[in-house]
């Protein structure tokens, strides 16, 4: 039987269950083998490895983790693509095709009970664009035994995802990454490998979860904050964007200033600017401040 993930076998797959693309779930099938093979070569894929997928669509990318891994699950939010996969896949017994929105899913719970003969688990994905970032936080933020994400997304995130301190595309969510993991950029991906085109450009990712996060900070919703905050208004100074995130913030510029300053970070400098060890500095500091609280909108 063909491969899935041509332009031939995709478009008989399409007509035979006379699917038809939803743009509010941002389905874009890929369409290259060649793609497929080179992120599976880099995630080191082998008998031994098991893989959460998201977003399987018709499975042109499931069906080639089946030939590496020990066990695929994939969590499919379109009842629509169910029966679609169950015809597509039916050669591989090594998928579990699991019909959830992956940010209401028991995660913790599906690698327990479908890993178990694993060595360790991945995530390998082509990430809809609209909601990348929560998917990823939800991976992240659960402490999950993740070894590692080979994740395609849209390239201006991917590229913010992985920018360094001082780039034009660093910001909060490059830290929250850098928190959990070591993350860099593998490859672009041309928009001519889907179906549908894509209007934008996409890039793979490789997340590599760090043994522990990056900083030491027990509260780190309120870490997330501080990072949040310090790029309010990218022009604006840190002291400034901190003014409008604090409680009486411009009341209290002077305590902020000082707080800033007892971190040994230049009130002058910009959130763009700050590495994710700053701005642990920054959350050590405000314990000596109590007369500062965050507003509840940051």
């Amino acid at each position: 039987m063909k491969d899935i993930a041509t332009v031939g076998r995709t478009k008989q797959i399409l007509a035979d269950h006379g699917f038809t693309f939803k743009k509010s779930l941002g389905q874009n099938f890929l369409v290259d083998l060649n793609v497929i093979r080179e992120v599976l070569n880099k995630a080191g894929i082998t008998e031994r490895t098991g893989v959460i997928e998201v977003g399987p669509g018709i499975g042109s990318l499931t069906e080639q983790l089946a030939k590496r891994a020990g066990k695929v699950v994939a969590f499919e939010i379109d009842q629509r693509l169910i029966p679609v996969l169950r015809d597509t896949l039916s050669p591989y017994d090594n998928i579990e095709v699991i019909n959830e929105d992956i940010l209401e899913a028991d995660i913790r719970k599906t690698i327990a009970e479908e890993f178990s003969e694993c060595d360790e688990v991945i995530v390998v994905a082509n990430l809809p664009y609209y909601i990348t970032t929560p998917i990823l936080m939800n991976f992240l933020e659960q402490n999950l035994p993740i070894a590692r994400f080979y994740v395609m997304m849209q390239k201006e995130v991917g590229e913010r995802i992985s920018a360094p301190p001082g780039s034009k595309a660093y910001g909060s969510l490059s830290i929250a990454i850098d928190y959990f993991t070591e993350a860099r950029v593998v490859q672009n991906v041309p928009k001519s490998v889907f179906m549908p085109p894509p209007n934008v450009d996409s890039i793979i990712v490789e997340m590599v979860r760090r043994e522990a996060p990056k900083v030491n900070v027990e509260d780190e919703a309120l870490f997330f904050k501080l990072t949040r905050g310090a790029f309010g208004q990218r022009r604006k100074t840190i002291l400034n964007n901190y003014s409008s995130i604090f409680e009486d913030g411009k009341k209290k510029k002077d305590v902020i200033h000082q707080m800033l300053e007892q971190a040994g970070i230049d009130p002058r400098r910009r959130g763009e600017s700050l590495s994710t060890e700053d701005f642990a500095k920054i959350y050590d500091a405000l314990k000596a401040f109590p007369e500062l609280t965050m507003s509840g909108e940051v």
